[in-house]
């Protein structure tokens, strides 16, 4: 794994996880490539997807939790040297994660683009399609894109606990996790996981109440953004429970404004920004905390609205039709309340972290980057 220098700031996080993925990959594709051609192929695909997107969001607040927990003048110590290079292992083995759940999430949400590119599943069904092979496109890009999103979430473990696949001996033997960290990423696998499927029930069973929407919210996103990542980062530190209670109440309320943010850039964001077509929540059906909001006070406001809003959902909007949508939800003043309550998750974190026994360097460069999610424009 890179033996680079370990990173400082916050800012220097993404860059170093990326050092450490490179590395996983220069080691493990080449035992895909044994395989076959076809299997290599198909595993640059999944590495190439982790290696151009995204911006590291999972990583830096794993790390951001690590320098928590050192900072703390109640941390269990003494903190082995090489517990550096494993936290920071450990931060990267998030992205790969996240990789997982967004190749799924884009086949269950019939996702054309992701990051302005075209999104896993599309990706192989045009492969397919260039190789004039038998059978459906379509099917064979999902198919191969399951199998995709399975593989990144089997090299997670892998690089979780230093492990590769690589057929070569191991010249230094992966440092052991304390047993506290492995539960906390058992805990956050199934989190994710469970949050996906009550979405997705959300969605055939049409619950449109706020409460589910947040739950979902919770699970499917929160756990796994912020408030395990910082748990974890923390645990390898040695970080107090005082503390831990602290970041998961932050983790907490920080994971539930960026998904807030996320719900409102996926109605009101700008395509050429966020990297996806404006309207694709509406286009799935989804009870994003956003429509359950605009839904809940439509039907006690206007009815006639909400008739509109419902019958926006599970078909692509045309411009005019989105225009409409996004008007009836300010008319409504769902998307004023959806920014309140971002404003106000915002705040009781930051609050948080301004009473917590954390260096005043770790403690501005986390607010600061609280303030970017919850605000950013992609």
């Amino acid at each position: 794994m890179s033996t680079a220098p370990l990173p400082t700031s916050l800012s220097e996080v993404p860059a170093a996880a990326g050092a450490v993925l490179d590395d996983f990959f220069d080691i493990t594709l080449p035992v895909t490539r044994a395989i076959s051609p076809v299997v290599g192929q198909a595993s640059e695909v999944v590495a190439d997807f982790v290696r151009l997107g995204g911006k590291r969001v999972r990583p830096t607040f794993g790390y951001a939790g690590w320098l928590c927990g050192l900072s703390s003048p109640d941390r269990r110590p003494p903190i082995p040297e090489q517990l550096g290079s494993d936290a920071l292992r450990v931060c990267a083995a998030l992205e790969l994660v996240q990789a997982c759940a967004l190749i799924h999430d884009d086949i269950i949400d019939h996702s054309d683009t992701r990051r302005g590119r075209r999104t896993v599943h599309r990706l192989f069904a045009a492969h397919h399609r260039d190789a004039g092979w038998s059978g459906d496109a379509d099917d064979h890009g999902v198919a191969a894109a399951i199998l995709a999103g399975d593989l990144a979430l089997a090299w997670a473990d892998d690089l979780l606990g230093g492990h590769t696949p690589a057929r070569r001996p191991v010249t230094v033997a992966p440092s052991p996790l304390p047993a506290e960290v492995s539960a906390v990423w058992s805990a956050m696998r199934t989190e994710v996981l469970g949050g996906q499927y009550l979405d997705i029930v959300n969605e055939v069973s049409g619950d449109e109440t706020v409460e589910s929407a947040y739950r979902v919210m919770e699970f499917k996103t929160a756990a796994y953004t912020v408030a395990r990542p910082l748990e974890l980062g923390a645990r390898m530190a040695g970080a107090p429970d005082e503390l831990l209670d602290d970041l998961r109440s932050v983790g907490h309320d920080l994971g539930i404004a960026f998904q807030l943010r996320d719900d409102m850039l996926g109605v009101f964001g700008d395509p050429q920004v966020t990297g996806k077509p404006s309207g694709d929540d509406l286009a799935e059906g989804k009870r994003t905390g956003l429509l359950a909001i605009g839904l809940r006070r439509a039907d006690e406001q206007d009815p006639a609205a909400a008739r509109s809003l419902r019958a926006a959902l599970g078909h692509r909007l045309g411009p005019g039709e989105l225009a409409r949508v996004r008007e009836t939800l300010v008319d409504l003043g769902a998307a004023a309340e959806v920014e309140r309550h971002v404003d106000d998750l915002l705040g009781t974190a930051v609050v948080r972290l301004e009473h917590a026994a954390i260096d005043e360097d770790i403690r501005a460069e986390l607010i600061a980057m609280a303030g970017r999610i919850a605000h950013r424009e992609a």
